[in-house]
């Protein structure tokens, strides 16, 4: 049984080609644009359910594709890994607020590019809709008590430290910006800054203990919830 349909959009042929060499050797269909008007069409002609989509394309560049896919009713659920050069850092925290589920950079290995692929359609799947109860090895988060429990023993975390918990928990792997968590978080019983987001981070990872390196800092863009 074939995998999903992955678009990959980049002007570099000779690089399509690798991405789509190792993609179909790992049984998924794919498909393949070289700028991102043909992207578009693509995308609504034959609704893949992932795009591994270069930032730097000519004419309407990666970001503007992001933002018109994730307009677009019918292919808001696409998910997105960004391919970027290395010190985008600006561009790779757009992409993300825009709606883009991973980045990688440029040069990178197919067989990691691969893997992000696999994990991001599985979270994809895995959060179509509301989970009120995670288990990542010995750590347990209940939504609907507001309990986290590590190795049966509860771990005692602000509302604001449960809230980023299970915002990174709920999507492994998933880099998150600092805007979409402090959105996450925010409500009339929670006053968070931007500036305060790396304080509360730093406080849960201490009450995490053995899973605090679990919770990744991504230098100049968020954080994520390493699988």
């Amino acid at each position: 049984m074939a995998k999903e349909k992955i678009l990959v959009v980049d002007d570099e042929q000779d690089l399509v080609k690798l991405i789509r060499y190792h993609l179909e050797k790992d049984g998924y269909r794919v498909l393949s644009a070289y700028n991102g008007e043909d992207a578009l069409f693509l995308s609504r002609k034959e609704r893949p359910e992932l795009l591994i989509l270069d930032l730097m394309l000519p004419g309407m560049d990666g970001l503007e594709v992001c933002k018109k896919l994730k307009a677009d009713r019918d292919l808001t659920n696409t998910a997105i890994v960004m391919l970027t050069a290395k010190g985008e850092e600006a561009d790779i925290t757009t992409g993300l607020k825009l709606g883009a589920d991973d980045y990688i950079t440029k040069p990178f290995s197919p067989k990691e590019l691969v893997a992000r692929a696999q994990a991001v359609l599985r979270r994809t799947k895995s959060t179509s809709a509301t989970q009120e109860y995670i288990k990542i090895d010995d750590l347990t988060i209940d939504l609907d008590k507001h309990e986290v429990i590590i190795k049966n023993e509860p771990v005692q975390l602000t509302l604001t430290e449960f809230k980023i918990l299970y915002h990174l928990a709920r999507k492994p792997g998933r880099v998150f910006t600092r805007d979409q968590l402090l959105d996450a978080v925010s409500g009339p019983e929670t006053a968070v800054t931007d500036r305060t987001i790396d304080v509360h981070v730093a406080s849960l990872r201490k009450k995490l203990k053995t899973f605090a390196n679990r919770i990744a800092t991504i230098r100049g863009i968020g954080y994520k919830f390493k699988e």
